[in-house]
């Protein structure tokens, strides 16, 4: 769609009121038991910030609002600290209804709209607000007569039928906290929740957790110095992590407390008629993940299955689970590949990566890549496995392997398309009201170098040969668990407005991004720096050596998180190669990181000191010869102002000239506002076209 709105807006403004593009793209999908309707949120256009509860009605082919956020919320939000620091690791933008849960027989939905918990009667339509202010991930019990949710820290629960509101779990305090993901689960393990119903609905797994031992960190608000300091508790590499426990809650007030065992990180729980409760642990050092069975009775675990690396253990999303018959799903990358496995037996062929698993039942719904550009969606069919998924692309869903809701984005269209199979043919569709951009990538699709690394490169449109040889901007993630090489044209809307710019834009996954098997995921361990930079330069070289447009005299890059990270190393280590460098929200010093991220790739500070100075960036500030730009969010608590601020300390110590924007209010994700978003893009483009038309020039002469 496109919105008239939008006419006389830039490029840049455009992407940022509608967050990238994706503002009216449904999502979060919940397929009926009986298979005659899906819930899902969307907001109410592409511009639209407010997200909506919409049901589709199978039958008729018609969608249907249930839930109208603008006319329950018309005002701003006002969000508890905890919700707004779960929707910061979540990456969660937008407002209105972001979240969520429904009973097992579709009869009551809850959500919350700026705290407070709501219910929707989905047989009469009715809604009430059942807890007025500060009300945490409300989720109803499979049978629909309680509703649990996190207040103040404490998991409480209320009885639909009386009203009636207790406390299940709690302790005076700021440290302990029930029924909430710690930190390191929502930042690095993508697991957000804190408790889990028992398929009878009458009593709770839920997490108890202890940021006592955890250093405390202080984020100052330097432009406006009458706010109070955000102090939070973060587990940098090398220090202690929250105690994380489990019990056993029942509705009848009973307590167990589950055994602890030795594990340091609580990786997921999964709980169904299919068997006992299952958990999935992990030790400090990441290098096995374990099942275990829970006995409900006194609390006991067993272990079922152990899977071990060298390495690490990557966490595979959706496993363990029970199926419908009791056979256990899990993951196994003893092959190298990432396969699925039921019942002990790999179920995916060799050389298909599993991503992610969405549902188990009679049978496995999952995601998995041939291709490591794209993401299909596969569902079990007894002993063999079928793709749901038809078009080359980038492809998520839901449901079940019976009806299945399938999100597919591609190089051939803007925005999500979504269509709804039942048994793998087609059998309704959701629409979508995202703008379309309007932008065709003029993109290449490149496979370089003796490591076959996956890269995009985009010319400006319209370009000719003749006209002469580009500058070179290298656009990276460049680091672990992500990719930016993707078959979807809204992965390349920005990567083209750079190239737009007078830019030949090169984007290069390398070596650490999923979808290419274990060897080339751990490729990265220890060697962070040497093995992900090596990736760039060699990237850079074979697609220069195939398009000679490419001119290697003038070679920018920029990035953010680990690309800033990445873009910093590049002007320091390789000033060979590169001439200027914009840094956004780096990593500078990995000890500054938290815990299970950094302690994967590198170890404990601790035990291996001489492997964290070798990917540090401030340990060669002195080497620095290059232009680079710093760009940083002072209210970022995942990737601490520190970082920024020491690295430019250790520059100006040694005299190294260098630029540095702090922003002030921004976390870590990327500024949405629409003028500090253009301008912040801006700033970034006229400061390196002036720093590489400077090397040409001193070239010259």
């Amino acid at each position: 769609m496109t919105d008239s709105v939008l006419d006389d807006l830039s490029f840049l403004r455009r992407q940022a009121r509608t967050q990238r593009f994706t503002l009216g793209a449904p999502k979060l999908f919940t397929v009926s038991p009986d298979g005659s309707r899906v819930l899902f949120l969307r907001s109410e256009s592409g511009t639209d910030p407010r997200h909506s509860l919409w049901a589709l009605e199978l039958t008729s082919g018609e969608e249907a609002k249930l839930v109208d956020a603008a006319e329950l919320l018309p005002g701003d939000e006002d969000l508890p600290p905890e919700e707004r620091a779960r929707r910061e690791r979540s990456r969660l933008s937008g407002s209105g209804v972001l979240a969520y849960g429904v009973d097992d027989a579709f009869t009551v939905v809850t959500f919350t709209l700026s705290g407070k918990l709501y219910t929707l009667d989905l047989a009469t339509g009715e809604i009430k607000v059942l807890v007025d202010g500060s009300v945490i991930d409300p989720r109803p019990n499979p049978s629909g007569t309680h509703v649990a949710y996190v207040r103040d820290r404490r998991l409480r629960v209320i009885e639909l039928a009386t009203g009636a509101d207790r406390v299940l779990a709690g302790e005076d305090g700021e440290d302990v906290s029930w029924g909430l993901a710690e930190f390191i689960a929502g930042e690095e393990m993508d697991r957000h929740r804190g408790y889990w119903w028992s398929p009878d609905g009458q009593s709770l797994i839920a997490e108890r957790a202890d940021r006592g031992p955890v250093p405390r960190w202080t984020i100052g608000d330097p432009a406006n110095p009458q706010n109070p300091a955000n102090v939070v508790a973060y587990p940098s590499a090398g220090s202690p992590n929250a105690e994380v426990s489990l019990a056993l809650l029942g509705l009848d007030g009973s307590r167990v407390d589950l055994s602890r065992g030795d594990w340091e990180y609580l990786v997921t729980v999964h709980w169904s008629a299919g068997g006992a409760p299952l958990l999935a642990v992990q030790p400090r050092d990441q290098r096995s993940l374990s099942v275990l069975a829970v006995d409900v009775a006194d609390g006991s675990t067993s272990v079922l299955h152990t899977e071990t690396d060298e390495q690490w253990v990557e966490i595979v999303q959706g496993v363990p689970a029970w199926t419908a018959d009791g056979r256990l799903v899990t993951e196994s990358a003893a092959d190298g590949d990432h396969r699925l496995v039921v019942d002990g037996k790999p179920v995916t062929p060799p050389g298909l990566q599993l991503r992610s698993v969405l549902h188990v039942g009679a049978e496995v719904l999952f995601t998995a890549s041939g291709d490591p550009t794209q993401v299909h969606l596969y569902r079990t069919e007894g002993g063999t496995i079928r793709r749901l998924s038809t078009e080359d692309g980038v492809h998520g869903g839901a449901g079940s392997a019976g009806l299945t809701v399938v999100s597919s984005w591609s190089l051939e269209h803007s925005g999500p398309i979504v269509r709804v199979l039942r048994d793998g043919e087609p059998a309704g569709s959701i629409t979508s009201s995202t703008v379309d951009p309007e932008i065709v990538p003029n993109l290449t699709w490149l496979t370089l170098g003796e490591r076959g690394l996956r890269a995009a490169l985009l010319l400006p449109r319209g370009y000719e040969p003749s006209e002469g040889k580009l500058p070179v901007l290298l656009d990276p993630y460049g680091g672990p668990h992500a990719q930016r090489v993707l078959q979807s044209r809204n992965a390349f809307l920005t990567p083209q407005w750079l190239a737009d710019q007078g830019f030949a834009v090169l984007v290069v996954d390398g070596r650490g991004s999923p979808g290419r098997g274990a060897a080339w995921e751990r490729a990265i361990a220890g060697k962070l720096a040497e093995v992900t930079l090596a990736d760039q330069v060699d990237g850079l070289h074979a697609a220069a050596a195939e398009h000679p447009e490419l001119d290697l005299e003038r070679v920018a890059i920029r990035g953010w998180s680990y690309g800033g990270y990445l873009s910093a190393l590049a002007v320091l280590r390789r000033p060979d190669v590169f001439h200027a460098a914009v840094a956004g929200a780096p990593v500078t010093d990995w000890s500054l990181y938290d815990t299970h991220y950094t302690e994967r790739y590198l170890g404990k500070p601790q035990d291996a000191p001489a492997v964290y100075e070798s990917n540090s960036l401030i340990a060669g500030a002195g080497e620095l010869s290059r232009a680079l730009m710093l760009v940083h969010g002072l209210a970022d608590d995942n990737v601490f102002p520190a970082h920024s601020l020491r690295l430019s300390s250790a520059l100006l110590a040694k005299g190294r000239s260098h630029v540095f924007l702090p922003l002030a209010g921004a976390t870590h994700m990327t500024p949405q506002a629409e003028e500090v978003a253009e301008n912040l893009m801006r700033t970034q483009v006229d400061w390196l076209l002036r720093e590489l038309s400077a090397v040409a020039a001193e070239k010259e002469n």
